[in-house]
């Protein structure tokens, strides 16, 4: 079985980068559609670029299926899920290439993957945040 291809550790973020990505996930989890808007805007053209690079920390870490003996793991079931979670975003003709898109997204693989429990959404993506934040500082205090 091939090695997973996703072993590039990546670049730190800015610690207000990710603040300005979860801000823009929470305000759509909300339907607070000004409030994207206001985070687009301020962040424009970078949106984009911080939700992918948000989605990857989210997603890559959660989904990474030891592969050394070449059998299925005890993650492997990860990869189930995962590909429910694609079939339902296919399903509901979400545009992954967009904002909304990535951001809805990151907000569907915490919910089915993360929680299971639209309540605990927006309670896990305040962590995932925190733990940006915290990686973002640590990162830029090891390189200044």
């Amino acid at each position: 079985m091939p090695e997973n291809t996703v072993t590039v550790p990546f670049g730190p973020m800015e610690a207000d980068e990710v603040a300005n990505a979860f801000a823009y996930i929470q305000a759509l989890l909300a339907d607070d559609i000004d409030a994207a808007a206001a985070v687009a805007d301020h962040t424009n053209p970078k949106l984009h670029q911080l939700l992918l690079n948000v989605a990857a920390r989210v997603i890559i870490p959660t989904t990474a299926v030891d592969d050394h003996y070449e059998e299925p793991c005890a993650h492997s079931y990860l990869a189930a899920a995962l590909g429910r979670l694609l079939l339902e975003l296919l399903c509901h003709g979400v545009c992954l290439g967009g904002a909304p898109g990535i951001a809805d997204t990151i907000t569907r693989f915490t919910e089915n993957i993360l929680t299971e429990d639209r309540r605990g959404v927006a309670a896990v993506l305040r962590q995932l945040e925190a733990a940006g934040i915290k990686q973002a500082m640590e990162a830029h205090r090891t390189t200044a």
